[in-house]
């Protein structure tokens, strides 16, 4: 059996049980989200929550997991709100973006389990490599994200890929109220 839930979803997996949750996640599922960057679970490329521990899914067969919660990058939020997200995108952490999606969801993790961590706990928590060396970026992500899951700073939502921000204010009058309408 190969039964498990993804993103709040129940998912049944008729592929073999030793097949690498990172290739049933992209390849059946097609949550690409989770990168396969060199199979040994040394680089966190294809880091997702599961059960809530950052695991490797390079790593982990879809037969161990029967019956977990697996979250991924594509279900921590629809619309970007998570806090780990907003802080990501305030403090510019992406440089080449490959690894991002593994570090965020290390990220969601640790701060659900250490809502207020030190630079140490960071450093501990985040194994994943960043081919860009982003790391300064990404510790003070890490501590906006937790400002702002801890209620001390709130920051609206990015947009979805592919939509500009102006473009984004247009469809949400709340946002803009000062966006005059089209006239056509």
């Amino acid at each position: 059996m190969t039964r498990f839930t993804v993103n709040n979803q129940p998912v049944h997996y008729r592929m073999d049980p030793e097949t690498p949750l990172l290739w049933a996640l992209r390849d059946a599922s097609n949550l690409t989200g989770a990168k396969y960057g060199c199979g040994r679970g040394d680089c966190g490329a294809c880091t997702v929550d599961i059960d809530g521990e950052a695991r490797r899914s390079c790593r982990v067969t879809i037969a161990e997991i029967e019956g977990s919660f697996v979250t991924t990058i594509e279900g921590l939020s629809r619309d970007r709100s998570h806090a780990v997200q907003q802080a990501w995108a305030a403090e510019n952490v992406p440089q080449c973006g490959f690894c991002q999606s593994g570090m965020i969801m290390a990220a969601a993790v640790l701060l659900e389990k250490n809502p207020n961590p030190t630079d140490a706990d960071i450093d501990t928590a985040m194994t994943n490599i960043c081919r860009c060396g982003t790391y300064p970026r990404i510790r003070r992500a890490i501590r906006h994200a937790a400002r702002i899951a801890a209620g001390g700073e709130n920051i609206a939502a990015a947009p979805p890929p592919g939509i500009t921000p102006a473009d984004a204010a247009r469809t949400v009058p709340a946002l803009s109220p000062a966006v005059p309408k089209d006239p056509r």
